[in-house]
């Protein structure tokens, strides 16, 4: 996922280069959501993965 936030960054910045400045807004604001959402879920697996039982 945070391949794709990277994407449309370069996206963003790529069209905001050439002027294009509806299209540089709409990519950045669905790399900035796709962020949260790794960020987040990146949160979780921590939280879950050192939370983790161990069978003895």
């Amino acid at each position: 996922m945070l391949r794709w936030t990277v994407i449309f960054l370069v996206i963003a910045i790529i069209a905001a280069i050439f002027g294009f400045g509806g299209i540089a807004a709409g990519a950045a604001s669905i790399a900035k959501i796709l962020f949260y959402i790794f960020l987040v879920l990146f949160i979780i697996s921590l939280i879950f993965g050192g939370v983790r039982k161990t069978d003895l």
